[in-house]
């Protein structure tokens, strides 16, 4: 349980709200081609190779968390939230539904607070950073206390930007205390919360007081069935397994094989780079990856043979990732829960039927809500697990770290933080993007009556006997 909030945190949080409020009252003048202009300056101070290298560099030092040579290359993602927040309308009219008469006028929510995880220190705050700056809104940046350094340094660079182009600095704020009380009194003044992070985070947001856009947690999970290309599959597991060490709640977790390809796939997983572990070996993980049912900190995020080490045993040095045989599902069973590191567990079935069981169990074990995906070219395998699955997302032949947060090869909106609906306690479902910072005002002009008459509405029981 969180202390108390100290009445100097109190008076801090407060200036940085009046900071930020009053800096986004003068912009609220700005026109289309202003804005855009805006966060394109922005996303190019952070996001140029040189800068968002240094940035990423900086947050693997800081945090100890991550692939420090990788991290670099989720500078994408921001091009990407770039792309699709210039390709759409945050000022005056944005919709018209002329045949109902209906026209859609968007408007900033005033000042958002950000919630940056400890993995994404130099991403998170641009990526959010673009999208509130597009709805004309500011953001404070509330840090996570293990990369506090490198979220502040983000946002000098963000704001350095914003100066250049003569526009108020204080559209971009950062905590430099950060705390948890100081974090849960920052979203109880606020307008409006993104968070991204643990679900503990996720829950302080929700209870707030103030609208909140909060992650749930991960646990991917791929279906790769008979039809699979077994060479693809594996590839794609590795990369996203491999993503900046797993850190993030998108990366591969769990593999649901087919018994069919099983053994042929579990060999090209070790070709790219896995390696099984033996019995003796799983029972030594578990015991150095969980305590109390808790994931130890100095496993997460980090090289197979440093994960190896911690256990006691010793891999081959081009190892990349650890797989584990897993027939179990439960919370007693953690090898089926989310990881967050360099290594996966895979599980065997037989009938497509079971992979939908196993997939159930699975996230009603651990990461209900987040994303799922399948190596297949059986459409009605594909939509078999789309009716089953309960998550928000579910990726094609696609690595899952790589794609689900949006791509430039699928069609969802790129983000840093991503709603996993009504399963995770979220508000949304969907990758958070621009129109969720903004607020809308529809105007409704009269139209042609549209009213069906009653045998249309009430079909056959229209005069039939009531009961």
């Amino acid at each position: 349980m969180a202390r108390p909030i100290t009445e100097e945190e109190k008076q801090y949080a407060r200036e940085l709200f009046e900071r930020a409020g009053a800096a986004q009252k003068q912009i609220e003048h700005l026109d289309q081609a202003a804005v855009d202009r805006a966060i394109q300056a922005v996303a190019w101070a952070a996001a140029n190779e040189k800068t968002f290298t240094r940035l990423a560099h900086m947050g693997v030092d800081e945090s100890g968390l991550g692939d420090r040579e990788g991290r670099p290359g989720k500078r994408f993602k921001i091009k990407g939230i770039l792309r699709d927040a210039l390709r759409q309308k945050s000022v005056g009219v944005v919709e018209e539904v002329p045949e109902k008469g209906l026209v859609k006028y968007a408007k900033p929510v005033g000042v958002v607070v950000a919630l940056v995880p400890t993995t994404n220190p130099a991403l998170t705050p641009p990526g959010m950073g673009i999208y509130a700056l597009k709805a004309k809104n500011a953001v404070i940046f509330s840090p996570h206390p293990r990369a506090k350094q490198t979220t502040i340094e983000t946002v000098r660079v963000m704001r350095k930007a914003l100066k250049k182009l003569g526009l108020p600095e204080d559209l971009y704020v950062c905590a430099e205390k950060p705390s948890i009380p100081m974090a849960q009194e920052l979203m109880a003044i606020c307008d409006l919360t993104i968070a991204t992070g643990g679900p503990a985070m996720a829950k302080s947001a929700h209870m707030s007081g103030k609208p909140a856009y909060a992650a749930g947690q991960g646990n991917s999970t791929m279906v790769i069935d008979e039809t699979a290309n077994i060479e693809e599959a594996a590839h794609n597991s590795m990369l996203s397994k491999m993503s900046d060490f797993g850190s993030g709640c998108s990366a591969d977790g769990n593999l649901v094989v087919e018994a069919t390809i099983y053994d042929a796939f579990l060999d090209q997983l070790q070709k790219e780079g896995g390696y099984l572990v033996s019995d003796e070996q799983k029972a030594q993980l578990e015991k150095a990856l969980w305590k109390d049912g808790h994931r130890t900190m100095d496993t997460i995020a980090c090289p197979a043979g440093q994960i190896a080490e911690k256990a006691g045993f010793s891999i081959p040095d081009d190892t990349k990732f650890l797989i584990i045989k897993e027939n179990k599902i439960g919370k007693e069973y953690p090898f089926s829960t989310e990881k967050l590191g360099t290594l996966l567990s895979i599980f065997k079935y037989s009938g497509f039927e079971n992979a939908l069981d196993m997939i159930t169990n699975i996230y009603n074990t651990q990461g209900k809500g987040h994303s799922c995906g399948i190596y297949s070219f059986d459409d009605d395998h594909i939509h078999q697990l789309a009716q089953t699955a309960p998550v928000s997302r579910m990726m094609v032949r696609q690595p899952q770290s790589k794609a689900n947060a949006g791509s430039f090869t699928n069609g969802l909106p790129m983000t840093s933080s991503m709603g996993c609906g009504v399963w995770a306690g979220n508000i949304t479902n969907e990758n958070i993007s621009l129109k969720h910072y903004l607020n809308y005002t529809w105007v409704a002009r009269p139209i042609a009556e549209d009213k069906p008459s009653d045998e249309e509405l009430f079909g056959e029981f229209y005069n039939s006997e009531t009961w």
